[in-house]
């Protein structure tokens, strides 16, 4: 414990705002070209070099004239010109107009001398070498003067100015083709951990290896927020190495992020690089997640270190980096978007830190919005899909009630809460039939789980192995569930009395799984039959309390050579190339909560599930 370095006097959020603040992550100018220009800011005043339109244009198709020349005009008493030309968009008039004349001219093309107004195409009559012109026109009619849009010398855009497509027009416009904008801060991204690797190489889970999540999470939100990522290599749990790396991303960035070694373990070294080398001004933040925080600074370049978990990293980076990053690069806040719920289920917190809630949007069957927590835990990175926004839980509140009104901040404006909420068991089948649905959410936690939040009113619809009578059975399945061995099974498993009599490895799936409850029936029988208590058998099956989540999780448990035995579905040993020893079968339903049974995606759902006899056909060993 020794080697520990404890978070102490933690900054409160607002101190965090008010120490990246003020810290110094870049300024000046660029130029870049025209194409490049969209979503950067304008660093200085842009004037008009010339006229646009740079000549009198006409502004529709029709005939060019002199105005005099139409006075009186009107229906039932036309006046009657000499055609004598044509002018196309592009060309230099070759004709001009004189008294009694007129020139056929096209939208946008250049008004001829001797012409001051034109006539529509719509209010004239052809004939031969005339044309009758049946309304009068005034001087300038039907005409945009050089200079109308925008005249040389005028300002066209000031500093500051956010460049959308409209702003590029205009510059287009004005033929500017370099263009000052305010520099993009470039911004240092380093993960650190010796288990880390890179997303396309390969991976050895047995040494704790881990794709590198942070590093292009970070990067896609320096990138929103108007910074240059620049990526560099992982830096290991050395000192040395870190503080080279570090040092190197320094010295050619504005601003250095890191991810993880943040915590008080003593293998985390950041903290002791950036205060033994540079400056560090706070070392831990009272909000979850995202406790270990560290903002600092080393050589020219600010320093953030931002948690190691990706859901903590994200939070942290946008709650209190982005704003920094956007001030720099000249962007304005974003307006936050946010919406009004009640909270579907009660959540809790004893932790006395600030907290953010992901939260993800659903409805319930009056159209009513609830905010239904999402939170797997900080290392959980489907909770970055999965939620919608955050609820901000301050620290001296300790729970929200269901139903209590809460403001959710939106991550972007145009969340869309889904069409259909569920929660459940992991099912090959339902998973692809979640495919055929507009915007569902599922979150797999078993059976039990699916149950739960049934029969609370959180969901829509949950999917359970396990009978209940909680919900209305809109649709289901049957499914072979067993033993998933080896291709070739080379220990000759035929049930589970080999489980409890042989020295076999075995991975189980979790309590909340139906597969668990029919495993643990099946036991009971084989009890039974022996004249023993359940528990002994139980404990006579090395790994019985070894779960995994996934359906397919003991299976891949054996292909890696990790286990002998797994919890599983035939259709899961098949897609895998495994052998597998049939147990049982277990029905699956599908159920929907009896008050949001008109709820479009629940309909939808309940259409669904009369037309999966094309999914049974795929799936070995399902059936209706």
């Amino acid at each position: 414990m020794s080697g520990r370095k404890e978070f102490r006097d933690l900054a409160s959020p607002e101190e965090a705002h008010e120490t990246i603040a003020g810290l110094d992550i870049g300024s000046g100018s660029e130029s870049v070209p025209l194409a490049e220009a969209n979503g950067r800011v304008l660093a200085e005043r842009v004037d008009a070099g010339l006229d646009v339109p740079g000549f009198d244009r006409s502004g529709l198709d029709g005939y060019a004239l002199r105005a005099r020349d139409t006075f009186g005009a009107s229906e039932g008493d036309p006046v009657t010109l000499t055609l004598v030309g044509t002018v196309e968009a592009g060309q230099r008039p070759a004709v001009d107009p004189g008294s009694g004349e007129a020139v056929e001219i096209a939208t946008g093309a250049v008004m001829p001398d001797g012409a001051d107004a034109m006539v529509p195409v719509e209010q004239t009559d052809e004939e031969d070498e005339t044309v009758h012109v049946d309304t009068a026109v005034t001087p300038g009619e039907n005409v945009m003067a050089a200079g109308a849009d925008i005249a040389a010398g005028e300002r066209a855009l000031g500093p500051g100015t956010h460049l959308t497509a409209r702003e590029i027009g205009l510059l287009s416009a004005l033929g500017i083709d370099e263009v000052p904008v305010r520099a993009s801060p470039r911004v240092g991204i380093v993960s650190t951990g010796d288990e880390l690797v890179r997303p396309g190489r390969e991976l050895d889970s047995g040494r704790g290896q881990i794709y590198d999540v942070n590093s292009y999470t970070t990067a896609a939100g320096v990138r929103e927020a108007g910074g240059e990522p620049i990526l560099y290599p992982h830096a290991g749990d050395d000192m040395d190495a870190m503080e080279r790396v570090l040092r190197k991303a320094a010295d050619e960035c504005d601003l250095v992020l890191s991810s993880g070694s943040t915590s008080a373990s003593a293998v985390d070294v950041v903290y002791r690089v950036i205060d033994e080398q540079g400056e560090l001004f706070l070392h831990g933040v009272a909000i979850k997640p995202g406790k270990p925080m560290l903002v600092g600074r080393l050589d020219e370049a600010a320093y953030v270190g931002l948690p190691g978990y990706p859901v903590s990293a994200l939070s942290i980076f946008r709650t209190f980096v982005a704003p920094a990053i956007r001030r720099a690069a000249g962007l304005p806040e974003p307006e936050t978007a946010t919406v009004e719920a009640r909270m579907a289920s009660r959540e809790r917190y004893d932790g006395g830190r600030r907290r953010l809630v992901p939260i993800g949007l659903v409805t319930n069957g009056d159209g009513e919005l609830l905010a239904a927590p999402v939170d797997k835990g900080s290392g959980a990175t489907t909770s970055l899909v999965e939620a919608d926004g955050i609820v901000a839980m301050p620290a001296d509140v300790n729970y929200l009630d269901e139903g209590e009104r809460v403001t959710v901040e939106l991550f972007s404006p145009d969340v869309r809460p889904p069409t259909l909420f569920g929660v459940g068991e992991d099912d090959p089948l339902f998973s692809r039939l979640l495919d055929r649905l507009d915007r569902p959410r599922y979150l797999r936690q078993g059976s039990r789980g699916g149950q739960r939040y049934l029969r609370d009113g959180v969901t829509d619809i949950g999917v359970s192995s396990i009978d209940t009578e909680i919900g209305t059975e809109i649709g289901g399945w049957t499914r072979e569930w067993g033993l998933v061995v080896p291709d070739g099974n080379p220990e000759g498993v035929t049930g589970l009395g080999e489980l409890v009599d042989e020295d076999l490895r075995f991975v189980n799936r979790p309590t909340e799984s139906g597969l668990r409850t029919s495993l643990g029936n099946a036991l009971a029988e084989l009890a039974d039959e022996r004249g023993m208590e359940r528990h002994e058998l139980v404990e006579a099956i090395d790994g019985f309390e070894f779960t995994v989540q996934a359906h397919e999780s003991p299976a891949r448990r054996i292909l890696a050579g990790d286990a002998d035995v797994g919890l599983g579905l035939r259709a899961t040993a098949a897609n895998l190339g495994c052998g597998f020893v049939p147990i049982g079968t277990e029905r699956v339903h599908v159920l929907a909560n009896p008050e949001r049974m008109d709820k479009a995606g629940v309909e939808e759902l309940d259409r669904e599930l009369d037309a999966i006899d094309d999914l049974l056909d795929v799936l070995p060993g399902y059936g209706r």
